[in-house]
């Protein structure tokens, strides 16, 4: 198994990653070819990738403004977790942030995750329940859809 930095060649095996996790949450147009790209070319050092064999089994897209960083779609592969490759992929990710001068990251994780939610508690994450999270849809056709086992359920905000 071998964790390296992210590049925009991994799309087709991390977006295929993403679509076999149950209720993982894939946006239209920023997890799209073009909005994956778009974010790796801003963040080029700071996303990673667990393979085995050369097949992607585990990804954290991780970036930030200048000011602080922030882990998307952090996931393992089912028949890979449970061997420390999460947490792996969480302190590279982090180190990566921290050489380019970002002290704290941050993320979120769905209330109803409670296998994400241990393993972020676990790992000593402070969850925040002093501050409202917020956010504003600038465009609508950026839906979100959920894979589930066999079927998939979009939430479109206005």
């Amino acid at each position: 198994m071998n964790i390296r930095v992210m590049t925009t060649e991994d799309y087709d095996q991390v977006y295929e990653l993403w679509s076999g996790i149950a209720g993982f949450g894939i946006r239209s147009m920023d997890d799209s070819r073009e909005g994956v790209e778009r974010f790796i070319r801003r963040n080029p050092t700071t996303s990673v990738v667990a393979e085995d064999e050369g097949k992607i089994i585990g990804a954290i897209l991780c970036g930030h403004d200048g000011r602080r960083g922030c882990f998307y779609h952090v996931c393992v592969a089912e028949d890979y977790r449970k061997m420390g490759i999460g947490q792996q992929m969480a302190s590279i990710a982090a180190k990566a942030l921290k050489e380019e001068g970002i002290n704290k990251v941050s993320l979120v994780a769905f209330k109803d995750n409670e296998l994400g939610n241990k393993f972020w508690q676990e790992l000593g994450w402070t969850f925040r329940n002093d501050i409202n999270y917020y956010d504003y849809t600038l465009n609508e056709m950026n839906i979100t859809e959920f894979v589930g086992n066999s079927t998939a359920v979009k939430i479109h905000r206005p």
